[in-house]
């Protein structure tokens, strides 16, 4: 990653990155919007058919699940496999380049599901970390 400036602020410094260069855009770009994290979801567990994934993907158009999967495709994060039958059968599912993808959306889930679980929680801070601490499974809190 190429950085263009850096600025002192006295105790912090602000850096300034080059978007198109920046590894962390690069990821976000994949799966940004509405529907690419809830579709890939969709396709982790199996390789799926156009109309079980808009079923599972409730609340999408057919027109965007469409361009969803197009965009997937092309960043070779999903594949479409098509079979020559009658009539025509078209199954999508997870590259292994997608799986890798899904690990890093397992782990936004789960570090949305603690602060939901933050959030719902009383705001007395004297107690609230053990409250939440008990909250978690005990494979989550073992390992913290």
């Amino acid at each position: 990653m190429d950085v263009d400036v850096v600025v002192d602020m006295g105790d912090s410094v602000v850096v300034a990155v080059d978007p198109r260069e920046c590894g962390m855009s690069a990821a976000v770009a994949v799966f940004e919007g509405k529907w690419k994290a809830f579709v890939m979801w969709v396709l982790a567990e199996r390789p799926r058919r156009f109309r079980e994934t808009r079923r599972l993907v409730t609340g999408i158009s057919e027109k965007v699940l469409t361009q969803q999967l197009r965009e997937l495709e092309a960043d070779g994060i999903v594949h479409r496999e098509v079979y020559d039958v009658l009539p025509p059968r078209v199954e999508y599912s997870l590259t292994p380049k997608g799986h890798r993808l899904y690990e890093l959306l397992q782990l936004l889930d789960a570090w949305g599901q603690d602060h939901l679980a933050e959030r719902s929680m009383p705001s007395s801070s004297a107690g609230s970390e053990a409250a939440l601490a008990a909250a978690r499974p005990a494979s989550a809190t073992a390992t913290r």
